[in-house]
């Protein structure tokens, strides 16, 4: 059976999350009822991370075994008709090999968290980044960062029901850019890992967002995280400003 990867771009706020569940509808679900709209007997899909709730993707990757040898072009194009209107949509497929895996295959996840801080309610960007009245001190954020980058126990932003076997992680990569917006400030987390805690980035962002405030010190990100102890954490973000931007492979499927 010929394997397919997609590359699948979604708003998440009608979702209960990525993964199929009894209830209320997830992105897995309404992919997998466009995918049997083609192949009526296709199994279940995989895909490279399980996003929550209200959590958005531009660059989700999952693949499906198939019984049909497709072209690509034309299954992505047939996909995103039988999507319509969920505001799910296929940005790239290809044909890749059996062995291929969405999730074991990657070598990195990674997230954009986004903060507007300003005091007018949020009209055209509501449900896609957390309004804070702000205004932040990005430099303080910038160097809160730093202290969570490297090879460490996060155990003070896991998630209590988080199902990983190891708390230890490796943060590769966490770097903040701002820019203007109306009335504030538009502040992007981006951060790159082989993979992530549950919860983790929106607990970083969350401890951040203190950082950013004044009402933590940087040098308290360290010691939060080397308490090894959710109760040291800073609150919680929403889910609404994270996206799940991009997943590594050793070769791109989508490279061509």
């Amino acid at each position: 059976m010929p394997r397919y990867a997609f590359r699948i771009e979604y708003d998440g706020r009608p979702f209960a999350g990525w993964q199929r569940q009894d209830g209320p509808a997830s992105v897995q679900q309404t992919v997998e009822e466009a995918l049997r709209a083609l192949e009526p007997d296709m199994g279940s899909i995989a895909a490279a991370g399980r996003t929550d709730a209200g959590v958005h993707a531009t660059g989700q990757v999952a693949h499906a075994d198939l019984s049909r040898d497709w072209g690509a072009f034309r299954l992505s194009e047939a996909l995103n008709w039988h999507l319509k209107p969920a505001p799910v949509a296929v940005t790239a497929c290809a044909r890749v090999d059996d062995d291929w895996h969405a999730r074991f295959s990657a070598l990195e996840r990674r997230y954009t968290f986004r903060i507007i801080a300003r005091r007018a309610p949020l009209a055209l960007d509501a449900g896609h980044a957390w309004r804070v009245i702000g205004p932040l001190d990005v430099d303080a954020m910038r160097a809160g960062a730093t202290r969570l980058i490297g090879h460490h126990d996060f155990t003070t932003f896991r998630a209590s029901i988080c199902q990983a076997k190891s708390p230890v992680k490796t943060l590769d990569e966490i770097t903040l850019t701002e820019s203007p917006y109306p009335g504030g400030q538009d502040i992007r987390i981006h951060l790159r890992a082989r993979s992530f805690l549950h919860n983790q980035v929106r607990s970083i962002a969350g401890t951040l967002e203190r950082v950013g405030a004044g009402a933590w010190s940087p040098d308290r990100v360290a010691e939060a995280l080397e308490a090894r102890d959710r109760a040291a954490c800073g609150p919680v973000s929403p889910p609404d400003g994270l996206v799940l931007t991009g997943v590594g492979y050793p070769n791109d499927p989508f490279a061509d």
